[in-house]
């Protein structure tokens, strides 16, 4: 399964590059991908009752020709209609002249229920809101009891976002070429292109290695390699020490599930540091998990100096204000671990975010992981506006590199993002996991995985596809307590054998 995801940009390069290095030309892939198009709406929809192909002025509109044309000669009943001529001497003047068939003016057109609709009127270049006939025709395609398929990208969304322009083209299937682009991923965009399909039309994946894509798909692939598997010759303390801050008496359950995610994602010994005043609730419920007793910043100390913990949680019902701020500063100053820092830790420093900035960027390396939802990323990061970065990607990447840390900006669609530029988008999430108690599951996972030797950015990556698989194999009716076994079964699939029994 190819992982890159290419801006409308890059994929105008790698356009570029595979018509630079021939025998193919512009007009060869407008071929290739209006004959990719054809066979698939023949092949899953041969029942329509005739087919409308929307044609714009581009090439988007070009493909459309190219579609139309084939169709016809498939002896399907099709029907073009048109939103503008294509400028001469353009490989979509020359589809446009190669099709037979009359295009009929978009102002007229109205689908009959049961046909399908091809959308090729503007593709993922498109800048600006859809007006006029063109907007109509959408309306009145988005309104008819019809199938939708878009060319590219849904006309009307902007491929770099997912974010509409004006009025989307709603597709009930969206076929692109060679690699998604973020707006396919990013909501609002992921539902308005229904279900996705990638076309090969003949674009070598070599383009890849001279555009250096920075954005990828969170998919296994991208970090399987680096998932931290126990040697034959593991001792407990070898596969990593995952500590774990306790709230208050009454607020110890979110510091146990993340206790609890750790060890199942293979760390070696996890202790929860917990108040006196909680110390009987804990364990009572603590069997695998270590107890320590943590009320102050010495006892903190301490605890680093002489057990030596890999990685450290901090925010899970911890509790909001003075002594998070300590105990995450404490944390920050041993630039020998790695650190979660997850809801009340990142809450607590909303008023005076950039103390917690200039400590991360004190540690020459990335050893932080921020996992914000949006309210708190908002609170974090107040000067990242969504109206100057329409982007969830591009507004990710910025809090990453402002912050020195690897950012988990969580959502329906949760993007990862490093210092450096890469990002990652999820596609494997599900409402299943909007309840309470399984962002405290998350940290954990990240945490067990960098404690085990994992780096931040891979690591994050890993633990947001294997929170959603987790939640999609235990499917409905899932509590966060729950998650942490869950976890277990989807590693030990990730691994295969890997793992010495």
């Amino acid at each position: 399964m190819t992982h890159e995801i290419l801006t409308p940009g890059e994929m105008g390069e790698a356009d570029r590059r595979t018509i630079a290095a021939g025998p193919c030309d512009g007009y060869g892939l407008m071929l290739n991908a209006g004959a990719a198009i054809a066979r698939h709406l023949l092949a899953n929809h041969g029942d329509a009752t005739g087919f409308h192909v929307l044609c714009g002025p581009g090439n988007n509109g070009g493909d459309g020709y190219v579609i139309a044309r084939l169709l016809a000669e498939s002896g399907a009943t099709v029907d073009v209609w048109s939103a503008g001529a294509p400028k001469p001497q353009t490989d979509a003047a020359r589809a446009f002249q190669d099709c037979p068939l009359q295009p009929r003016p978009i102002g007229e057109f109205r689908p009959n229920s049961g046909s399908l609709v091809v959308d090729a009127l503007f593709g993922a270049g498109l800048n600006k809101e859809i007006t006029g006939e063109a907007a109509g025709a959408i309306g009145h395609a988005n309104e008819a009891s019809v199938k939708r398929v878009a060319v590219d990208v849904p006309s009307g969304l902007d491929g770099l976002t997912g974010q509409p322009l004006g009025p989307v083209f709603q597709a009930t299937s969206t076929i692109t070429f060679f690699r998604k682009k973020p707006g396919h991923l990013l909501y609002p965009g992921r539902h308005l292109c229904g279900a996705l399909i990638v076309a090969d039309i003949g674009i070598s994946k070599d383009v890849l290695s001279d555009i250096q894509p920075r954005c990828f798909e969170n998919t296994p692939e991208l970090w399987r390699g680096l998932l931290p598997a126990p040697e034959t010759d593991t001792h407990k303390y070898k596969r990593g020490h995952v500590a774990v801050f306790s709230g208050g008496a009454t607020a110890t359950g979110a510091a146990r599930l993340a206790a609890l995610a750790a060890a199942r994602s293979g760390a070696g010994a996890v202790t929860l540091l917990s108040p006196g005043e909680a110390l009987g609730v804990n364990a009572a419920h603590l069997t695998s998990i270590m107890l320590s007793r943590c009320d102050h910043p010495e006892d903190l100390r301490s605890f680093i100096e002489t057990r030596k913990a890999s990685s450290f949680v901090l925010g899970p019902g911890f509790g909001i204000g003075e002594k998070a701020r300590e105990f995450a500063l404490a944390l920050l100053r041993n630039q020998a671990a790695k650190l979660v820092f997850d809801a009340d830790a990142i809450t607590s420093f909303r008023d005076h975010p950039d103390i917690l900035f200039n400590a991360s960027r004190s540690a020459p390396e990335v050893r932080l992981v921020l996992t914000p939802h949006d309210g708190e990323f908002r609170r974090l990061f107040p000067d990242i506006d969504e109206k100057d970065l329409p982007s969830k990607v591009e507004r990710a990447r910025a809090a990453a590199a402002h912050s020195h840390a690897i950012v988990i900006y969580k959502g329906a669609d949760t993007v990862i993002a490093s210092p450096d530029g890469r990002a990652a988008i999820n596609t494997n999430g599900t409402p299943l996991l909007a309840t309470a108690g399984s962002g405290d599951v998350l940290a954990g996972l990240a945490a067990g995985l960098m404690a085990q030797g994992m780096p931040a950015f891979e690591a994050a990556c890993a633990a947001v596809f294997i929170h959603g698989a987790a939640a999609r194999r235990l499917r409905f009716g899932l509590i966060a307590e729950d998650l942490p076994a869950a976890t277990a079964f989807v590693l030990s699939d990730l691994l295969g054998n890997l793992v010495q029994e």
